[in-house]
This record gives C-alpha cells, sequence and structure tokens, in this order.
C-alpha cells in the first residue's frame, strides 16, 4: 500500500453546506451562480472629494455610496458635465 494512502472511512461527512458551495453543472455546462451579468455595469475608479461632502453622505447610513451615485444622476439631468 502507498504511504500516502487516506483511509476513506476518515474522509469528512459531506453536508448540506457541502453541496450548497459545491459547483452545479447542466450536462457539462457550469452553471454561474451569484449576480447575473447586467447591460451596464458599474465601473470602480478613484475619485478624490472634499471631506466635508463624503461626510454628509456617509452620515446617512449605509448605501451612501449608491445615494451618491443617485444624486450625481440626478445632477446630469438638469446640467452638462461639461
Amino acid at each position: 500500500m502507498p504511504a500516502d494512502w487516506i483511509d476513506p472511512d476518515d474522509a469528512p461527512e459531506l453536508d448540506d453546506q457541502f453541496f450548497e458551495r459545491a459547483d452545479e453543472f447542466a450536462g457539462s455546462q457550469l452553471v454561474r451562480r451569484g449576480r447575473p451579468t447586467i447591460a451596464s455595469p458599474k465601473r470602480t475608479l478613484t475619485v478624490r472629494y472634499d471631506a466635508e461632502v463624503i461626510e454628509a453622505f456617509k452620515a446617512t447610513g449605509k448605501g451612501w455610496q449608491t445615494r451618491m451615485n443617485d444624486a450625481l444622476k440626478d445632477w446630469l439631468k438638469t446640467h452638462s458635465p461639461a
């Protein structure tokens, strides 16, 4: 018997949590998990704002970056970025 033999009786039990994380296949095609892709995904960038602007949005609680994005989109409805 090889020295690296592992007794199959010592293998961990495959519980529900294991199967929830396992890859799923439909035939030979891997089924993707997580968020679906969208036509216009948000992009990551580095930008600098005044501290008072950031603190004002952060003070509104969780989701402040989304609210900041919405405020900028609203501004674009009535202003030209140029």
